[in-house]
């Protein structure tokens, strides 16, 4: 390949961006509107505008984003994760174009994305499985048969997805139906595709992946193992490797069924299979994720192989040079830095970066989309960079992880940290009295934070925006105060001001998902009135009192911060 079309944002495509020149290869970056100003636009040879819209108008555009890679004259392309990396009909639109798809074939991605065939391969080359349903669930009312049937909890899952969107666990027989509906929601927006399917969930189980590489010759090797237990709502924040606190057998195990798993399906390029082990160690195949992980950083750095170039080589056709699971060089912990406020339920804090300042020192690294200046945007993914710190054993890898999150401070937006910080104090994480870390453990044991203080939003002196030349961008910056003098400044529309408790306001950008209760209807405090979704989570809304709801803003209707969704009124006595 000598030009390559990154079909991402953030630190991911940064970190592509990066691997095709140390593969000799130059890079073309796309963005939307609203990430004008980010940083892969900026450090890539080329970028290209895929114009305003949420993520389905822009990133998931499968012409859009072709129709750029033939303008610019890519003849290879990477997706990245999330967006458009499992999507079969994207890597098939990449093959017809004539250019190289970075990524296993398409009828892999087709076969191993759908869970349900997935779970079939799995049970074909004997690898640890739970009991799970036939297909997809049409309905609520199906989903609770299966709970019935089996036994509860159960997990609720998109067939077509990962990341864990479109999930959700199930605890109590009176909650099955809602939940599956809202795994079927997020699935349709995240994945475009609704359909869910159910198994057995292992409760308090440990979140476990094993990295493998494959090449077009018919050679596959696992990597290593990784453990990714520590999550909020499904999605990952702390991950490490090589799992540890794993026996020699369970190992074995693991690293068997997803070899045996990748070499059934034809695998080609990186992938990770995923394991849930419960606290007795019983250990079951979860999904493959036919893509490049989040998390591939903590194995690039205990096996000294960079994961990404791998995959270049590998669609370029060179055969892997790595034959058996390396023995790991040490410990690595990454933690990623989202910004969310975890003394608000991990609630999604878009908005500016004042400052910015990375740790540093031996053993730190930092893959970052972001800087000070940079915009989070609330149309994407929380995640801005990633803190991997290593070591040579465990214990020193906890130490040096104290030492660079005391020294990384973001200023503006809310982030994680906080809860890093303190999980490093956690002896349930640190193993001094066992490792009893598991994936619902912050939402049932975890003694939580208090809430980060408010940053009102930045008042920019100048106004920055970018001109496009063939594919060059060129920046541009303007006197905030000269819109202000402009025609039809006036005619914006103000900010909504909060009124008094009885108001329901959007606490960030969103769209508002769903209202959970009818026009009129008497609310109590606390209760979940309506759900909205930002920054690709679903979050709940709840009433301030007592009282009659009234809505003002409409399902589906896209909200500023700040912005009125309904307010409550006294009930009539």
């Amino acid at each position: 390949m000598k030009k390559l079309l990154v079909a991402n944002r953030g630190e991911i495509a940064l970190r592509i961006i990066r691997a095709a020149r140390d593969h000799g290869a130059a890079s073309v970056a796309i963005y939307s509107d609203e990430d004008a100003g980010a940083l892969h636009a900026e450090l890539a040879d080329e970028a290209w505008g895929l114009g305003t819209g949420r993520a389905r108008e822009t990133y998931l555009d499968i012409d859009r984003i072709i129709g750029i890679a033939r303008r610019a004259g890519a003849d290879a392309v990477h997706p990245g994760y999330g967006f458009l990396s499992e999507r079969p009909e994207f890597a098939q639109a990449v093959l017809d174009a004539g250019m190289v798809w970075v990524g296993p074939p398409p009828a892999v991605i087709a076969a191993l994305g759908d869970k349900i065939e997935a779970r079939r391969i799995a049970q074909a080359v004997g690898a640890p499985l739970v009991r799970g349903s036939d297909g997809p669930l049409t309905s609520g009312a199906e989903a609770v048969d299966f709970a019935r049937q089996v036994g509860l909890p159960i997990a609720i899952k998109a067939a077509f997805g990962g990341g864990g969107r479109g999930m959700r666990i199930a605890r109590e027989m009176d909650e099955v139906a809602e939940l599956f509906d809202a795994a079927t929601r997020e699935a349709t927006e995240a994945f475009g595709r609704g359909e869910c399917y159910a198994e057995q969930f292992l409760d308090r189980p440990r979140h476990i992946e094993a990295q493998v590489l494959a090449d077009r010759h018919g050679h596959v090797v696992v990597l290593g193992t990784r453990d990714c237990s520590l999550q909020r709502r499904n999605q990952k924040l702390v991950e490490e490797a090589p799992a540890p606190f794993l026996t020699p057998d369970q190992r074995d195990r693991i690293h068997k069924a997803a070899a045996d798993i990748c070499r059934h399906a034809g695998y080609v390029g990186a992938g990770t299979v995923e394991f849930l082990m419960s606290q007795d160690g019983v250990i079951s195949f979860l999904e493959v994720n036919t893509r490049l992980q989040v998390e591939h950083c903590v194995t690039e750095e205990t096996t000294g192989i960079d994961i990404v170039t791998w995959q270049l080589r590998i669609a370029d056709g060179e055969a892997l040079t790595v034959t058996q699971t390396p023995q790991p060089l040490g410990h690595s912990i990454e933690f990623r830095i989202n910004a969310e406020d975890p003394g608000r339920g991990f609630l999604p804090t878009p908005g500016l970066i004042r400052r910015f300042r990375a740790p540093e020192g031996p053993g730190v690294r930092l893959d970052s989309g972001v800087g000070a200046g940079s915009t989070v945007s609330a149309l994407y993914d929380s995640l801005m960079a990633k803190l991997v710190v290593t070591g040579p054993d465990r214990d020193t890898t906890i130490r040096r992880a104290r030492r660079a999150l005391s020294e990384f401070v973001i200023e503006g937006p809310a982030t994680v940290l906080p809860f890093h910080r303190a999980i490093l104090q956690e002896p349930d994480f640190t193993a001094e009295t066992g490792f009893r870390v598991h994936t619902n453990w912050i939402e049932t044991e975890f003694s939580g934070l208090p809430p980060a203080d408010r940053v009102p939003p930045a008042d920019p002196a100048l106004i920055r925006s970018f001109v496009e030349i063939d594919g060059r961008r060129h920046s541009l910056a303007l006197p905030a105060g000269l819109f202000a003098q402009m025609p039809g400044a006036d005619d914006t529309t103000p900010p909504v001001e909060a009124g008094d408790d009885g108001d329901i306001l959007a606490p960030m950008p969103c769209l508002l998902q769903k209202w959970l209760v009818a026009e009129g209807e008497t609310v109590a405090p606390g209760q979940a009135v309506a759900v909205i979704e930002a920054m690709k989570a679903e979050t709940p809304i709840t009433a301030g009192r007592a009282g009659q709801l009234h809505r003002i803003a409409p399902s589906g209707e896209t909200l500023a911060a700040g912005a009125r969704l309904g307010l409550i009124r006294p009930a009539p006595a």
